[in-house]
C-alpha cells in the first residue's frame, strides 16, 4: 500500500524499526509523496535502530509523549495514505510484530473515519512541532 501511495503518507507510531517499511517510506518520499512521521519520544530515545533508520532513510519525523508528559506514551499505530485510506491496529512497525507477535492491522476506507484519523494526526503534528519537541529530537539524533 505504501508503494501505491501517490500524494501523502502521514504516520503515527509508537515504534518503528522495520527496515523494509522504512525503505518503503523513503522510496515514497523520493518519488514526491509528502511524508510525515510522528514517533513516541521515549521509545525513540531508547531505540538506536530507529534513530539510525530515520537518519539513514531521511524520514521527516517529530517526537512527542502522551498526554501525561514525558513518561506517557504516544501510543498510536496508524497511517493515513493519500488522505483516503487509514491503517490502524495493534501492529507496531517492527520486526518483532512481523515475526513473533499476534497483531492486527485494519484497512479503513470510510471517508468519515479516515477524516478522524487525519484530524488526530494534524493536531499531534502541530503539538510535536513545538520548539521543545524539536530540540529533544535533535539531541536524540546527536547522541547516536
Amino acid at each position: 500500500m505504501i508503494r501505491a501511495t501517490r500524494t501523502s503518507i502521514d504516520v503515527m507510531l509508537y515504534r518503528l524499526n522495520q527496515p523494509r517499511l522504512a525503505r518503503a517510506l523513503h522510496a515514497a518520499a523520493r518519488r514526491g509523496v509528502r511524508l510525515r512521521v510522528i514517533l513516541d519520544l521515549k521509545k525513540f530515545e531508547l531505540t538506536p535502530a530507529t534513530q539510525e533508520m530515520v537518519a539513514k532513510w531521511e524520514i521527516p519525523f517529530r517526537l512527542m509523549s502522551g498526554r501525561g508528559g514525558r513518561y506517557a506514551k504516544m501510543h498510536h499505530k496508524a497511517a493515513i495514505l493519500d488522505g483516503n485510506t487509514a491503517l490502524a491496529g495493534s501492529y507496531n512497525w517492527t520486526d518483532e510484530s512481523e515475526e513473533n507477535n499476534y497483531e492486527h492491522l485494519v484497512v479503513i476506507r470510510d471517508r468519515k473515519l479516515v477524516e478522524k484519523f487525519r484530524k488526530e494526526f494534524e493536531s499531534l503534528w502541530k503539538i510535536a512541532g513545538q520548539p521543545a519537541a524539536r530540540r529533544r529530537a535533535r539531541r536524540a539524533l546527536e547522541s547516536q
